[in-house]
């Protein structure tokens, strides 16, 4: 009976609504063939709230921006209710809710949660050989315990050990670029659109052997760049050093809160195992299937967090400068991200037959690929939508089949899979850790630069290595 209702329900819609199309549970989805550019307006806008607000209008914007993130989230959703219907609207919005927002915000809370009860003790001074070592090691640590892992387990002794520092924003920049995306591209545990490429049939290692080169040139020569930027700066000061307390105990270089590495291994394990054992649908809300997989994974990482505030000392993440802003900014603002982004995510996945199709057919040429573009094009487009969906966007582009394309078409998937990772770096919402790198910095008194100066930053410095890549290896 209930499936009676349902079907009626979706028959209903179609008659009343023309043009909608039908998921495959029965419930409408938004036509992303039949949309105009018009419809991404709230998320340009929304991206606009976040680049300008902060500068011109500090004060209201740092009171209601949590409202001006709804805001823009109704602004589509509204107009999506007035045109679709009300199936439409509710489907689209618990879509992006139950299967993305959730499972994002729950991943980046764990994370936030356990990597903030690990204290790096000691010393530690921010001198420019010390800060290039930290970037370097968090580097190689983003392929293998994700870009947010490492970033939220490595920003915050950056921040201490140049606590003294009077130019620190250049190091969070840089710690943006390497750590929270460049790294993670080695393994499809590094970033999520790896992650999806492995679950469609990319051999584990396969971004390993074939992103190699790419991720050490990318990475030698930011660390470089930063090092002599350090370097300069660093004497600008005066060589500065950390003011010494009299009588102060002296600590020895180690780890507190270790127990929390042990919460960090069971999240790095949680996702893993949710992506390679299906458990296939447990509940179906209002056409969303949410699979056992991962609301089984989501509650594990909940519990993750939850032991690491019952096992680290308080003293611990107060030395530590823990305080639970930086992830309440981060749920509010992407909430209005995600809903504001759903037209523009249904015009990209439209493909060809979408507003997008003369960019999207830019990465053929009389039926051979063009690398280039299937480099610059998914890494623009991850720039700033979500690089997952994305990342599969460009997959099904070139076929979709894993096994052709990584054995006949191999520069083709390093291209969409490098591009991806590579340019989440240009701008703050490219990936997931870039914005809470910058709310934990701005948290401790770093001065960050604007959404528009971090592009400046990014398109000074990435976007010349990333032509010099595409010179090297897709052309």
């Amino acid at each position: 009976m209930a499936k009676l209702q349902t079907a009626l329900g979706a028959l209903c819609a179609m008659l009343v609504v023309p043009g909608i199309a039908l998921a495959g549970t029965g419930h409408p989805t938004i036509p992303g063939a039949e949309l105009s550019v018009l419809w991404a307006i709230p998320f340009v806008c929304m991206l606009l709230s976040i680049a300008i607000m902060p500068l011109t209008l500090p004060h209201l914007w740092e009171e209601h921006f949590g409202k001006i993130a709804v805001f823009w989230g109704l602004a589509f959703l509204v107009p999506c209710f007035a045109v679709y219907g009300i199936h439409v609207a509710l489907y689209e919005f618990l879509h992006i809710i139950l299967l993305d927002y959730i499972p994002f915000l729950v991943l980046l809370f764990a994370l936030f949660t356990v990597a903030g009860g690990v204290r790096l003790t000691g010393s530690l001074v921010g001198t420019p050989l010390v800060n290039t070592a930290l970037l370097a090691v968090g580097t190689c640590l983003a392929s293998w315990m994700g870009t947010t892992g490492a970033a939220m387990l490595l920003i915050r002794p950056l921040l201490r050990a140049n606590a003294h520092r009077k130019f620190r924003a250049h190091s969070v920049v840089f710690f943006i670029f390497l750590v929270a995306n460049i790294g993670g591209s080695l393994t499809p545990l590094g970033d999520p659109p790896l992650f999806l490429g492995f679950l469609k049939g990319v051999d584990f290692f396969w971004t390993t052997t074939n992103l190699l080169l790419k991720t050490c040139l990318m990475s030698v020569c930011l660390l470089v760049i930063f090092f002599l930027l350090d370097s300069v700066l660093f004497r600008k000061e005066g060589c500065p050093q950390p003011p010494v307390t009299e009588g102060a105990p002296i600590e020895r270089l180690g780890l507190d809160g270790k127990i929390n590495l042990l919460f960090l291994l069971g999240i790095v394990v949680a996702v893993l195992l949710s992506g390679l054992y299906p458990l296939g649908e447990l509940i179906n809300v209002y056409g969303v299937p949410v699979e056992g997989q991962n609301l089984l994974r989501d509650i594990v990482l909940l519990c993750m967090a939850g032991l690491s505030l019952k096992f680290t000392s308080r003293r611990c993440r107060e030395l530590n400068s823990f305080s639970w802003g930086p992830i309440e900014e981060v749920a509010k603002l992407f909430l209005g991200i995600f809903i504001s982004m759903i037209p523009a995510i249904a015009i990209l996945r439209a493909g060809a037959d979408g507003a997008l199709a003369p960019l999207i057919k830019l990465v053929s040429h009389d039926g051979q690929p063009v690398n280039a573009m299937y480099f610059w094009l998914t890494g623009i487009l991850s720039s700033f939508l979500d690089n997952a969906p994305t990342y599969l966007v460009f997959f099904n582009t070139a076929g979709g089949d894993a096994q052709h394309l990584m054995h006949d078409m191999p520069a083709t998937l390093a291209a969409i899979s490098a591009g991806a990772v590579f340019m989440g770096a240009n701008s703050y919402i490219g990936n997931a850790p870039n914005f809470m790198v910058r709310s934990i910095a701005e948290s401790e008194g770093v001065r960050m630069p604007s959404f528009f100066g971090y592009m400046v930053w990014s398109v000074g410095i990435l976007v010349p290595l990333f032509a010099v890549v595409t010179w090297l290896f897709f052309m």
